[in-house]
């Protein structure tokens, strides 16, 4: 499906852009979105070596294991052909729970993690499995406990109620979730899909055993464990120090949102550093050992971003989306979505950065606080820029047949889309 629409957009983009004149733009845009999509991967390195390295260490340590174990009543229900101890259940927990945070440039070395841990089960290379479909349908869906770009971008505009997108954003991510589930279930069952499962997905779950790697955990060193303890107590108290310091010259939410923006990171890598210490792993050996992926792998993505990209933004200057706001504006200013929030509705799956600039420009122009300002950012923080994730995930291990993953994923964000449209009526139409 990818392909098709791949053909589709590029094809779509050259007679729109000779219909409108705007040939012009249009070969500024293949040129630029070819760039920005070197930048992105050569960027995304640094972030990736850091958190591959911290998962080896904690890999090593057992922490991973023991995530595995404690949500295995739950993962073995979504996930029933990986088994409860592999390394991908604890890599796509810890994925889902930095989304969940707002901590998204850690979420992507996790996710492309728990990808190759899943690719692990896959004897059919380049195929996608249900696993990995389901796992990027609920990746897709966005859901997030703090939605921390829209918020700022809203507190930047000076809003009154930079947080009051939360329990929109909650319903219409939680929905999409739930929704995409739903997709990727309901679609592995049809005759078409079920035909192109790999059979793989199938699996003994004592083949991980013969890994070393996972099974051999040092023994404990208690001295090790009470001083990352006590490191651990320093630090809350610190963070305590600073609440109180600030807590009567800096607005509550400003407050609020300098712990959970500058805070949360540091701690999580110092905390998987002293873990793996504590348990008697040579902490800095493994964690190069572990950071020397990200540079794989971020070479690997290239050509899949190259290709979506491009696409993408060729569409955008031929002004296909504009074209597409002209067609459904009479359609969903009926169900209460109006036009000045279309194109970002249109935007969200296929470019984050696209969609950012048309949220922000809506809001500058009618106002953070306007019915249409709630709508686009309930919009952001309700779902994700599934063509990337796409590009990124799939390109990370090399899978070019899809099979339902698109579908599932596109079935989140319309779920998502149309209950935040929903939920915003109820409150602030």
């Amino acid at each position: 499906m990818l392909n098709g629409i791949f053909v589709f957009l590029v094809l779509a983009s050259l007679l729109l852009a000779a219909w409108s004149g705007r040939m012009e733009a249009l070969n500024a845009s293949i040129l630029q979105s070819a760039k920005d999509a070197v930048g992105i991967a050569l960027g995304l390195i640094g972030v990736m070596a850091l958190f591959l390295g911290l998962m080896r260490v904690v890999q090593l340590a057992g922490l991973m294991s023991h995530i595995a174990r404690a949500i295995a009543p739950l993962t073995r229900r979504l996930f029933p052909g990986v088994p409860e101890d592999h390394p991908a259940m604890s890599a796509m927990i810890m994925n889902m729970s930095c989304n969940m945070l707002g901590l998204g440039n850690a979420a992507t070395p996790f996710g492309i993690k728990a990808m190759e841990e899943l690719d692990r089960l896959n004897t059919a290379k380049g195929t996608a499995t249900n696993a990995m479909v389901l796992f990027l349908a609920i990746n897709t869906a966005g859901f997030a406990i703090l939605p921390t770009s829209a918020i700022a971008i809203r507190a930047s505009l000076d809003s009154a109620d930079p947080t009051g997108i939360l329990f929109p954003t909650w319903v219409a991510s939680g929905c999409a979730m739930l929704a995409g589930i739903l997709a990727a279930w309901f679609l592995a069952k049809l005759p078409a899909y079920r035909a192109s499962e790999p059979a793989s997905a199938k699996i003994d779950p004592g083949a991980e055993k013969e890994r070393p790697s996972t099974e051999v955990v040092p023994d404990t060193r208690r001295w090790a464990a009470v001083a990352a303890v006590l490191a651990g107590l320093v630090y809350a108290a610190l963070l305590v120090r600073h609440v109180a310091l600030r807590a009567g010259s800096v607005p509550a939410f400003d407050l609020f949102r300098d712990v959970l923006s500058f805070w949360m990171l540091p701690p999580i890598v110092a905390g998987c550093v002293a873990y793996g210490w504590a348990k008697g792993v040579r902490v800095y050996d493994a964690l190069v050992e572990g950071a020397k992926e990200g540079f794989q792998v971020a070479l690997r993505i290239i050509p899949y971003l190259v290709a979506i990209l491009v696409a993408v933004g060729m569409f955008r200057a031929s002004g296909g989306i504009a074209i597409l706001v002209d067609l459904l504006s009479g359609i969903t200013t009926r169900i209460g979505m109006p036009a000045e929030a279309l194109p970002m509705a249109l935007l969200r799956p296929l470019t984050g950065s696209g969609a950012q600039g048309v949220m922000t420009e809506v809001m500058r122009t009618h106002g953070p606080d306007s019915f249409v300002g709630y709508m686009v950012s309930t919009f952001q923080g309700s779902t994700e820029t599934t063509f990337y994730v796409l590009a990124v995930y799939f390109g990370a291990i090399g899978v070019k047949r899809t099979r339902h993953t698109l579908p599932a994923c596109l079935a989140a964000d319309i779920t998502g889309i149309l209950i935040a449209v929903l939920v915003v009526n109820l409150l602030f139409g």
